[in-house]
């Protein structure tokens, strides 16, 4: 019998055990084969228009994905050769040198990855088709039935996983001469002593996520802890602190509260769980660094993932609140104008809602009275809108708001204005002028929006129709043609005709043109925030799940005596779920909080509600998560019961 055919009959008989790192092995080889396709793909590329951002983007994100692949599978294989140091130890009593052990491992874990790859190849060329259908439709394209295989991602793919497979097959047969063999023998009965329970470490590790957390939810604009340590220094603090109080958090924090829990008698003899508090107080020490990793990790998964859904979730609505009309142009010459009203009216896929044609003027104020922290002080240009002319717009705009201005007053629409940031309006009189004349006006209100599309005007001043009248004769003023058309987020041909017939001066702007590029940019950052948060969670999932396998089989023989002693299988299968389960929640409990305050500090950036969309994503990523906790339980309770 040779050495390959031992490495064939080890994978088959230890098949179970490798099965979640195979699978997990095989997704990623399929996730990085199908980036590979996209980038090469021909219906993508005729659809973009040759884009080459897509390319580029496609390529960013296979090398991320390279790099993390790389580690988890050198972790996950230098895991296993360790799970087996008594199989191996067997073999060097057995007189079989170390040599061969180390090419036995070596063809174990090449022949895996052969396998991986070819499954992993096979199953990207045929799902691809179904990937290029899902990003098209995230990015808006309309779906082309070409398709083609790209023999360059086959070959890319192949090299990739070819040298991630030989370094980490090299790295078993190197392992091997690290154990003594009475070490391999002795793996599983490695002395464990109780850990200590620190209160002030575990009262500092509070204090570093506190501070970690408070430090990120500062305004950063208003902050002068942000403004001493410098703006690129904070997030790098920010990052050091949260990650080193997780870490003192799952190894003295969880170890004083499980002894604190130890001391609660009544709740402690109850049933099995002190072999479960036991068992949970003697290791959670020794996993605090891989929780801590998960834990990263995992806030960083959700974070990411929960950014890209969350700017996708809003496109629309950023949209329609940088172009409230359909479309919008500042008519330069009467041609064109009759022109685009042609366009429209002959349009057979959309139906005219409104036109109008508003007269607008442009002036400039000195800002000197207002605070701002972008403004220093400077001239500022307004756009210039009468009361009268704003209430038609917002009624065929179906907003409630209607403004009744009296003399100087006025009201100012900015739908980018940022609280703390922009210049407070409200109480505040400004000048507006112009070579010829001078107008003082009092801000009444603020509008958080525009009837204007932004792109053809400055922020809007809304004056009183006495005051328009008064300026518009000596003032610079616009004629702006706006048009409201049904089904304007599938207006690609309306729009393309009529920026060919409009000059770049008419300041053309239109919701699709919006919409389209907001769908393009977050559908692809989706798109790979989804699929890279996808691989992300299967390797954290894979992680824990091999250390829980390595507990089991070093407790079979502790289980095996409570079994013999009386104690039934629901309730071993009891204590092992909730064992297992106080390890799958602690770092996702700690996760989700810090992805929940990174989001939180990005909201209140942008001064946006990203409550919805980041709620879905970890609603999904909890119940991906839970999937690989009880696939967990089950196979650490077919260990432990013996159950073939």
């Amino acid at each position: 019998m040779t050495l390959f055919s031992i490495a064939r009959k080890n994978i088959k008989k230890n098949f179970t055990n490798y099965f979640l790192y195979f699978a997990s092995m095989i997704f990623s080889i399929v996730i990085y084969f199908t980036f590979v396709s996209l980038k090469y793909d021909t219906t993508i590329q005729s659809a973009s228009d040759g884009s080459p951002k897509i390319s580029s983007a496609f390529s960013g994100a296979s090398v991320v994905l390279m790099i993390f692949v790389a580690i988890f599978i050198w972790y996950s294989n230098s895991f296993f050769t360790r799970k087996r140091k008594k199989e191996v130890g067997l073999y060097s009593l057995l007189g079989v040198r170390k040599k061969q052990i180390g090419r036995m491992l070596f063809y174990e874990n090449f022949l895996m990855g052969i396998l991986a790859l070819i499954i992993g190849i096979a199953l990207g060329s045929v799902l691809s088709r179904f990937f290029v259908m899902i990003l098209m439709k995230v990015m808006g394209y309309e779906l082309l039935s070409q398709f083609s295989i790209s023999l360059s991602a086959v070959i890319n793919t192949v090299i990739v996983f070819m040298i991630i497979t030989l370094i980490t097959s090299f790295q078993g047969y190197r392992l091997i001469y690290r154990f003594k063999l009475i070490e391999l023998f002795h793996a599983d009965q490695e002395h464990e002593r109780e850990p200590k329970a620190s209160w002030i470490t575990a009262l500092i590790s509070v204090i570093l996520i506190g501070f970690g957390y408070w430090l990120a939810l500062q305004n950063l604009l208003q902050s002068k802890v942000w403004a001493s340590l410098g703006y690129m220094m904070t997030p790098l603090v920010i990052l050091l602190t949260v990650i080193l109080g997780t870490y003192f958090l799952f190894s003295t924090l969880t170890v004083a509260l499980l002894k604190l829990s130890r001391s609660r008698k009544k709740s402690y003899w109850k049933g099995m769980n002190m072999i479960g508090v036991s068992q949970l107080l003697y290791r959670i020490k020794g996993n605090a660094r891989t929780l801590t990793i998960i834990a990263v990790l995992s806030a960083t998964t959700l974070t990411a993932v929960g950014t890209s859904y969350s700017f996708y979730y809003n496109n629309r609505s950023n949209a329609g609140a940088a172009n409230p009309n359909s479309m919008m142009f500042i008519a330069k010459d009467g041609g064109s104008v009759k022109k685009v009203r042609d366009l429209v009216a002959k349009s057979a896929d959309h139906e005219l809602r409104y036109h109008l044609s508003v007269p607008v003027i442009e002036m400039k104020a000195d800002m000197s009275g207002l605070e701002s922290v972008f403004s220093n002080g400077g001239e500022m240009a307004f756009t210039i809108l009468s009361a009268h002319d704003f209430n038609q717009l917002a009624d065929v705009q179906n907003r409630d708001e209607k403004l009744s201005l009296k003399a100087n007053e006025a009201v100012v629409l900015d739908p980018a204005y940022m609280e703390g940031m922009s210049p407070k309006y409200v109480g505040k009189t400004i000048t507006l002028k112009n070579k010829q004349q001078k107008q003082q006006v009092t801000f009444k209100e603020l509008h958080k929006f525009n009837v204007l599309n932004q792109r053809a005007v400055y922020t809007t001043i809304v004056v009183s129709d006495e005051v328009f009248g008064k300026l518009q004769p000596k003032a610079v003023a616009d004629m702006l043609e706006i048009y409201g058309i049904t089904g304007q987020d599938k207006a690609k041909t309306l729009t393309a005709d009529i920026e060919k017939i409009l000059p770049d001066k008419a300041k053309f702007s239109s919701f699709y043109d919006t919409y389209s590029k907001g769908m393009e940019a977050f559908g692809l950052m989706m798109f790979m925030g989804g699929f890279l948060g996808l691989v992300f969670l299967a390797a954290t999932g894979s992680i824990i799940y091999f250390k829980q396998l390595t507990e089991a089989n070093a407790d079979k023989g502790r289980y095996l005596i409570l079994h013999k002693i009386g104690v039934n299988k629901k309730e071993i299968r009891k204590t092992v779920a909730k064992q297992v389960g106080f390890i799958f929640a602690l770092p996702l409990i700690a996760g989700i909080a810090h992805c929940a305050v990174a989001l939180s500090a990005l909201s209140n950036l942008m001064q946006t509600n990203l409550v919805i969309p980041v709620v879905i994503c970890m609603g999904v990523y909890t119940c991906i998560y839970l999937i690989y906790y009880a696939l967990t339980v089950n196979a650490y309770y077919k260990i432990v019961t013996n159950i073939k």
